[in-house]
């Protein structure tokens, strides 16, 4: 569905991110999921979220992989250090000679094949992807894919073409050639809010190591934005982006930077599944689990698609996030009706359904609210 709505369009964005679901507290039902962060046991999930490049807008998945790790075996208790290490010095080296498909680094190549393969080839897809995504076989693959691009940040302070040079130091030596002000998300080292970039860009060439058959260069070109004036008590940004679109003026790297701000959705969409569709309270056994989530995966784009809107366009049609079934039975459960029926009105009635109480206008609208409401307005659909 979603490849036929990206069809119509020229460019889009694909941006992917990695989440964890931790159901470490099922004791009964461990099989079939693996171990996850510190001592965690879940499910791991891996999202490609097509985004509209003008304003930002979701548009549905490209491509989804949900997987559990092996359970790790048990450690002899009798084991001296010396063997300790020695198991761990193997264990490392095991990892290093696995199949590149078989490790879980594939997933991003995967999702360059995949959306690739799914998409119209009238549509030039550009990956946007976090500092996770900054691998070697990420840009390898882009150069035998016929629509595809990437805009990554980079993680390595990467070797260049000539004398050593490093990714940084090129960089930092370029001139500024702009200044841009972004909208900042909130996070857990600072708070929400615009702030000003000055941004350098060049040509790159990046080595390929030794592991590749193909040791040609791999050319690319680099947006380095650093903050101005950053507030003592927080971290400044700074972005190393590198990408395989042709940035040649000003323009096109404004565009590669406020395309990178759009890689935040794809959190937000994993955020709407742990805190608004609760995935993480479920009590299932793993294979239902993961036919609840790609249950779950479905609405909680619809609820992205309806919470962004009603942030950015609160005045559009509201026959834009629902269709005229949806939009019949929440007329007949509105006590009152305006003359135009907007978007904003859309998000509070769905917000009614799941509990929202209109006379406390000054809360905001809660993504728990609007998921009870969105299956309420789901089972009536039904009805």
């Amino acid at each position: 569905m979603t490849a036929k709505t990206v069809a119509e369009c020229d460019v889009v964005l694909c941006v992917g991110d990695t989440t964890f679901f931790d159901y470490g507290s099922i004791a009964a039902k461990k099989e079939g999921y693996g171990p996850i962060g510190k001592g965690g046991n879940g499910l791991i999930l891996h999202s490609a979220l097509a985004i509209e490049p003008q304003n930002g807008q979701s548009i549905g998945l490209l491509w989804q992989k949900l997987w559990n790790r092996e359970p790790k075996p048990k450690l002899p208790l009798d084991e001296t250090t010396t063997q300790k290490k020695k198991r761990q010095v193997a264990a490392r080296k095991q990892a290093r000679n696995r199949p590149f498909q078989q490790k879980e680094s594939y997933k991003w190549v995967e999702a360059l094949t995949t959306v690739e393969n799914r998409v119209s080839q009238h549509t030039r897809v550009i990956h946007v992807f976090d500092r996770e995504g900054d691998i070697t076989e990420v840009f390898d693959k882009i150069r035998q894919l016929q629509h595809t691009g990437v805009i990554v940040r980079a993680a390595h302070n990467r070797s260049l073409d000539s004398d050593n040079e490093r990714l940084w130091s090129k960089l930092e030596a370029q001139p500024i050639s702009f200044q841009q002000e972004i909208e900042l998300p909130q996070t857990q080292q600072r708070s929400a809010g615009k702030t000003k970039l000055a941004v350098r860009f060049c040509p790159v060439n990046l080595r390929t190591p030794y592991r590749f058959d193909n040791r040609d260069l791999l050319p690319v070109y680099a947006v380095y934005a650093t903050e101005i004036d950053c507030p003592e008590d927080e971290t400044p940004v700074e972005w190393m982006l590198l990408t395989t679109e042709v940035v040649a003026d000003i323009q096109t790297a404004s565009t590669i930077l406020r395309w990178y701000t759009y890689r935040w959705r794809v959190e937000e969409y994993h955020k709407i599944f742990k805190s608004g569709c609760q995935v993480e309270k479920y009590r299932l056994a793993a294979d239902g689990m993961k036919t609840l989530i790609g249950f779950l995966s479905v609405i909680a784009v619809e609820l992205l698609r309806l919470t962004y809107l009603h942030r950015t366009q609160p005045l559009a049609p509201a026959i834009e996030i629902l269709n005229p079934l949806e939009l019949r039975i929440l007329k007949a459960k509105s006590p009152k009706l305006p003359k135009v029926l907007t978007v904003s009105w859309a998000v509070k009635a769905v917000a009614r359904l799941g509990g929202y109480l209109e006379h406390r206008s000054k809360t905001p609208i809660g993504i728990q609210v609007l998921w009870r409401g969105w299956l309420k307005l789901h089972d009536l659909c039904e009805g």
